[in-house]
């Protein structure tokens, strides 16, 4: 008799059951004050270093400004050619500055690292206490420039992307007030979330296998940036981990289980 109630239980729940999203889990949500340093909300692991995949942009946009290399929201616009990275629609056209941060085009970046050198992205990103500063690329491949902020060397942890947000927001970056606007123009317009505006780029990439393949179960979601609410402002970084494949990026959907967590975060957090 049990087990038939079982059996019949589970016919009735398998359509459901067969629709759930895939799940990723949350490695860390940070909360910090950009003024004092001082960490809000830090809960689970805020301190290993990963990947920093396309939040990389956002510090990439601060040198390209400061190298005079991107000279506004709209120059340079760059033509498209064959055989730069495609695998997004949006990428297959010319693209100006504020194009590459909204549709996160990863061709764009590598023509911006390609003109600023190893040396002076290693020169920046040390100056701005960005992760481990490493630009050189998966060993024995010469890649640096084409992918080290891809699942390659260049690591950031949760705790580090909180502390450039704090130094970019506060200008306290050793570049001109001239970069920081500039790399702040390029952003999306805010997201609202009960009374707060939230400002914030996301980033997604997958672990490496020995083989060198990807691990496409297994991709990292980024989402950082900061929240405003009248007279106060705080920075934030959100890391999830998937636990299976999923057809939407891990960056989209970190930043909008942020934004829909955002006020059970920002009570935690105390705000």
């Amino acid at each position: 008799m049990r087990q038939n109630f079982l059996l019949a239980l589970l016919a009735l729940l398998w359509p459901l059951l067969t629709v759930l999203p895939v799940a990723a889990h949350t490695i860390c949500t940070l909360v910090a004050d950009p003024v004092s340093r001082t960490v809000l909300l830090a809960e689970g692991d805020c301190q290993t270093r990963v990947t920093p995949a396309s939040t990389f942009k956002l510090p990439l946009a601060v040198m390209a400004f400061e190298a005079g290399i991107v000279k506004s929201a709209t120059e340079p616009r760059l033509p498209f050619k064959q055989g730069y990275a495609d695998w997004i629609k949006s990428w297959r056209q010319d693209t100006d500055p504020t194009m590459w941060i909204h549709n996160s085009n990863v061709w764009y970046s590598q023509r911006i690292t390609e003109q600023l050198g190893i040396e002076r992205l290693t020169a920046f990103a040390r100056s701005f206490g960005y992760g481990n500063a490493d630009f050189a690329g998966d060993p024995g491949r010469d890649n640096g420039l084409e992918r080290s902020w891809i699942s390659s060397s260049l690591q950031i942890s949760p705790l580090e992307q909180a502390g450039f947000l704090a130094a970019l927001l506060q200008r306290q970056l050793p570049v001109s007030g001239h970069a920081i606007d500039g790399a702040l123009s390029l952003l999306e317009s805010p997201r609202a979330a009960e009374g707060w505006n939230i400002w914030g780029k996301t980033g997604s990439a997958y672990p490496r296998r020995a083989d060198y393949s990807f691990d496409y179960a297994r991709g990292w979601g980024w989402y950082v940036g900061w929240a405003e609410k009248e007279e106060r402002r705080v920075v934030f970084a959100r890391l999830n981990q998937d636990d299976a494949r999923h057809e939407i990026t891990g960056g989209l959907r970190a930043r909008d289980g942020l934004i829909a967590e955002w006020p059970g975060i920002a009570a935690r957090a105390g705000l």
